[in-house]
């Protein structure tokens, strides 16, 4: 067990890595992060901020002295870097665990050896595949890049062989999977907490509303019957075991119009659906994240009160500053901002939630406070 006092060490310098700091240095813990970027959001939280990258030598020398233990906040840290870490100090998750969430091929492979449903795909690595691929997958398809792509980013829509012959060029012809596109009811995740020991507790399921690729809302409880919820926490729960993972993560699921549930993809992290926990559970996300990878006992993941967590973007700075005044004005609202120096469009600047005993007011209040956020509206 890893007491407050010590260090803990971050890679990464993210909103999920500033969230986390706070989460540690609110329970007594100094963080060291490690990240190339000089204006980190977790940097300007943390104890000490290592400007370098994640390969240094010299950076992972003072992680490996300095540091009882290592976390990540983004899946496409270097394997290499983890395993060096490895040879001398604990690193939760481990390196086969992100290696296996790194590259989408790899991944769904891995869920359905789980005995898990995924969307039909095929992986393609040569132009001369395409074709192929696309008679398999069938109609409309979406040919996403099988690594570094998020938020919708690497991922291009097709609904003929030839439109997936020229996604597939236009993604540098990478190796990537062409996934069949399913017709959905909703989208909802179960963000959960594994011990090194293999004990997990799973959050309350969110249901995830998303805009162009990224997330806009998530509402909790999700709006399913607790049958599917608990068939998707199980979900959940073996594929963490499957990749023996320690800390927090989370699996994206859709529901088909056909009832059927089926495995989207993994988030070897803390994850956006589940940031409602920082304001409606009895511990949040990021705090079970430092209470995993220090080895104390799990917190109570109880949800407090239905809320609606929506996510803020660049977009909405783009006429100016946001019209803070009337989401501050409401009682139930949380806002969280995450200390970015610059507002690009689709890039993460904050959330706020809305938290009511009513969930339906709390959807309508969130949608109508996300609207009054425009500057001139």
């Amino acid at each position: 067990m890893i007491l407050p006092g010590n260090t803990l060490g971050m890679l990464g310098g993210g909103q999920l890595g500033r969230m986390f700091t706070v989460a540690a240095r609110t329970l007594g813990y100094r963080v060291l992060v490690l990240d190339p970027d000089t204006g980190s959001p977790a940097g300007r939280m943390a104890d000490e901020h290592l400007h370098a990258a994640y390969g240094d030598a010299w950076a992972l020398e003072q992680m490996a002295t300095r540091c009882a233990v290592v976390t990540t906040e983004f899946e496409n840290i270097p394997a290499d870097t983890l395993r060096t870490l490895a040879s001398f100090i604990p690193v939760r998750p481990g390196a086969e665990a992100l290696e296996r969430t790194q590259d989408r091929a790899r991944e769904k492979a891995m869920i359905q050896s789980c005995g898990l449903d995924t969307a039909p795909f095929r992986v393609v690595t040569a132009l001369d595949e395409v074709e192929s691929a696309f008679a398999a997958v069938g109609g409309p398809a979406i040919l996403k890049r099988a690594a570094l792509g998020y938020d919708g980013k690497g991922q291009i829509g097709v609904d003929s062989a030839q439109a997936a012959r020229d996604a597939f060029d236009q993604l540098g012809q990478v190796p990537c999977v062409l996934e069949r596109r399913l017709d959905l009811e909703r989208e909802i995740s179960v963000v959960l907490a594994r011990s090194a020991e293999g004990e997990t507790l799973c959050y309350p399921v969110a249901e995830n509303i998303h805009r162009h690729g990224i997330l806009h809302m998530s509402i909790v409880p999700a709006r399913i019957p607790e049958e599917m919820a608990e068939v998707a926490r199980r979900a959940a729960t073996h594929l963490a075991d499957a990749l023996d993972y320690c800390g927090v993560m989370a699996v994206e699921f859709f529901i088909t119009t056909a009832g059927e549930l089926r495995v989207n993809e993994i988030a070897p992290r803390p994850h956006n659906s589940g940031h409602y926990t920082l304001d409606a559970c009895v511990t949040s996300q990021f705090e079970q994240q430092v209470r995993a990878v220090c080895g104390l006992p799990f917190g109570d993941t109880r949800l407090l009160s239905p809320v609606v967590m929506v996510n803020l973007l660049g977009d909405l700075w783009a006429k100016g500053e946001p019209r803070w005044a009337e989401l501050l004005d409401h009682p139930g609202a949380k806002l969280h901002l995450y200390g970015k120096s610059e507002a690009r469009p689709g890039r993460k600047m904050g959330h706020f939630c809305v938290l009511d005993d009513d969930p339906e007011k709390a959807i309508a209040d969130a949608e109508t406070l996300f609207a009054a956020l425009e500057p001139g509206s």
